[in-house]
């Protein structure tokens, strides 16, 4: 896969995965490497649990809107959510996603069900060039802290090698951007996302 510096991002997830410092570490590493970025929120609620969309647009847009069709990459922070956004990514796109699923409140009270993870896998991979899945809460978890999930799927994305950039970048943009006592987790964090992408590779 070739790297572009024109690129749209559309990330989606839920209140408290940490879906818009992502964004912000995302836009920020952008900016870092020296490009015009875009961003915006589109969706978010601020209770944990609620839907949570927002976008990063790389290589001079003006807008930080992405229509449906549009998303050269789709960033899922829960499978549910990745089903959902399908409709964004456009023709060739590529989905990252977590494979752990959060309970919305609606399926665990038994009013609603989820669709099996094999059912939204298959509808990922008939829409998508190429689709990886990966257990961003249990590698952050080994990464030193659940919460560390949203810098697995960074460093995923990064290593499906269509961003303008690497994990290098990525790394400077975590330790101008974050607290001291966060960057080893982090940084590790990411590194664990992009070997779990290769992993993903070499298994094909």
């Amino acid at each position: 896969m070739i790297r572009t510096t024109r690129i749209r991002v559309f990330l989606t997830g839920v209140g408290g995965q940490g879906t818009l410092t992502a964004t912000k570490v995302l836009a920020q590493a952008a900016l870092d490497e020296g490009l015009d970025v875009t961003a915006g929120e589109v969706h978010g609620m601020a209770q944990r649990g609620g839907v949570v969309e927002s976008t990063v647009l790389i290589g001079g847009y003006q807008s930080p809107r992405i229509a449906h069709g549009e998303a050269h990459l789709l960033l899922g922070f829960e499978p549910l959510e990745t089903l959902r956004a399908l409709p964004y990514l456009a023709p060739g796109g590529i989905v990252v996603s977590s494979s752990e699923a959060i309970m919305p409140m609606s399926v665990a009270r038994g009013k609603e069900s989820m669709p099996p993870f094999e059912d939204i896998e298959a509808l990922a991979r008939a829409c998508a060039e190429a689709v990886h899945f990966v257990p961003a809460i249990s590698l952050g978890v080994q990464a030193g802290a659940s919460q560390a999930a949203n810098m697995i799927l960074l460093g995923a994305l990064c290593a499906v090698g269509r961003m303008p950039f690497g994990l290098s970048r990525l790394a400077e943009t975590i330790k101008t951007t974050m607290a001291p006592r966060l960057h080893d987790v982090n940084i590790k964090a990411i590194q664990l996302g992009a070997q779990a992408v290769c992993v993903d590779n070499s298994d094909k």
